[in-house]
């Protein structure tokens, strides 16, 4: 897993937060809100987010904490089911005549 560099979270994130102020004080301004969605994708794409929200949340876990422990939060995140059904259970499928 390819990680970003602190510096870079740390830069992003303040850009993120930033906007995200004068985008709350001028919400009806296409520009503060075309540059503020901007930091919040290029943040996304930095943390391997889809929701900016979710990414500026997960670029302060990654500057608060140490790599392991960040890491180590990632892997226990909760996984799909590797039993998945596709379909109605085995005892109420119908059969077509032949």
């Amino acid at each position: 897993m390819l990680l970003p560099a602190r510096a870079e979270v740390a830069r992003q994130l303040r850009r993120y937060r930033a906007w995200e102020r004068v985008m709350l004080a001028s919400p009806t301004d296409r520009r503060v809100r075309a540059t503020f969605e901007d930091s919040g994708y290029t943040l996304c794409v930095l943390m391997g987010k889809r929701c900016a929200r979710e990414a500026a949340d997960a670029a302060e876990r990654f500057l608060r904490t140490t790599l392991t422990t960040y890491l180590q939060e990632q892997d226990d995140r909760p996984r799909k089911s590797g039993t998945a059904r596709r379909g109605p259970p085995r005892g109420t499928r119908s059969r077509v005549p032949g």
